[in-house]
């Protein structure tokens, strides 16, 4: 299921910042995050990727949060030395920070449950009680539109087929940005959607190394772009993201989501969050579906509460990565599975990379 994604600005979202709802119960905060008219009060350190995201974020959540409950969102860059430590029970200095999904399951005990109100039922059960600000990344091939005027690859072994479709591929470069190369090496290969887990990571390597040639290894995600607005590759292998910004930017993209795959991220509030009433109360305020909507049109990112495709447009909501219109066709990853096998799927994808 192909999607053509035209170069069209979204509008500004009309949807007004509303109150969230009841504070969290039982948490306990020091008194001096309590503001004389009842409020929260105090301060949140919130630790992520910056860029656009990090504004989105910003005028979708922290500015009407702050107006409400005066407590102020000061996002700083994650770093792995704090965020690790954190999860393993250590002090550190952010009250929330970024993870894949893969970390709540590797650090067991690391981070708050979240109140029934901050939990997002488009998360799988074992991570809705502690992924809070959840979204969801899809990761699919994509080209420019007239790169293949009658149309592109349809699945991923046609990716492989360098014959009939003609040109580079954008494909990951750094060790950790070994995203679903494994996953779209076995389905090139012929394994079926329903065993692709546990991953076989000897022939995913053996399949990538029938088409090394034909690859363009991009350092980062934002290359992505550059590399197709140029010409320099025909297709590209990145998060859905970037093809929405190209689009965003002008380009008329086509984006294959026939065996893309989704998978989501978010947030932990570790142990040692210095507020801890603030953080799960943002937590409920990030999970309502029109604050949640501000950020999906803003981001191009998916929902995790399944009430804001009620408040967006149903053409837009057709691009995002776990739209209901690509249910059939796109492969969630096993969550699980990825989080046991961390270390052996860089270590594999590292050893490949050098060659």
């Amino acid at each position: 299921m192909t999607s053509h994604v035209h170069g069209r600005r979204l509008a500004a979202s009309g949807f007004a910042l509303i109150a969230a709802g009841a504070l969290v119960a039982g948490c306990t905060g020091s008194s001096d995050d309590v503001t004389s008219d009842g409020g929260i009060g105090g301060s949140v350190i919130w630790a992520d990727f910056g860029g656009p995201t990090n504004e989105s974020r910003q005028v979708a959540y922290f500015d009407g949060f702050a107006e409400e409950h005066g407590v102020e969102v000061t996002s700083v860059p994650i770093e792995d030395a704090v965020s690790y430590p954190m999860l393993e029970g250590e002090d550190g200095d952010y009250d929330v920070f970024q993870v894949s999904a893969a970390e709540p399951l590797n650090y067991a005990g690391g981070a708050r449950e979240l109140p029934e109100a901050a939990r997002s039922d488009l998360l799988p059960d074992e991570l809705s009680p502690y992924l809070m600000g959840g979204f969801y990344l899809g990761m699919a091939q994509g080209w420019l539109t007239e790169t293949f005027p009658d149309g592109g690859p349809q699945d991923w072994a046609d990716f492989f087929d360098t014959q009939k479709y003609p040109g580079k591929r954008a494909w990951p470069g750094q060790p950790p940005f070994y995203d679903s190369s494994y996953e779209i090496a076995l389905l090139a290969d012929g394994v079926a959607p329903e065993d692709l887990y546990p991953l076989d990571l000897e022939r995913a390597i053996a399949k990538l190394d029938t088409i090394r040639d034909d690859l363009v290894f991009y350092q980062s995600y934002a290359e992505v772009q550059q590399l197709l607005a140029s010409g320099s590759t025909a297709i590209a292998v990145t998060v859905t993201g970037q093809f929405t910004a190209l689009s965003n930017a002008g380009q008329d993209v086509t984006v294959q989501w026939n065996q893309a795959f989704t998978t989501p991220q978010g947030f932990v509030v570790p142990a040692e969050s210095s507020n801890p009433d603030a953080v799960l109360a943002l937590a409920e305020w990030m999970n309502d579906p029109e604050h949640q909507a501000v950020f999906v049109e803003r981001t191009g990112y998916g929902p995790v509460n399944s009430e804001v495709f009620d408040h967006l447009d149903p053409e837009f909501a057709a691009t995002l990565a776990n739209s209901p219109e690509h249910e059939d066709v796109v492969i969630p990853w096993n969550e699980q599975w990825r989080a046991d096998n961390k270390q052996a799927m860089l270590d594999a994808y590292t050893e490949w990379l050098a060659g």
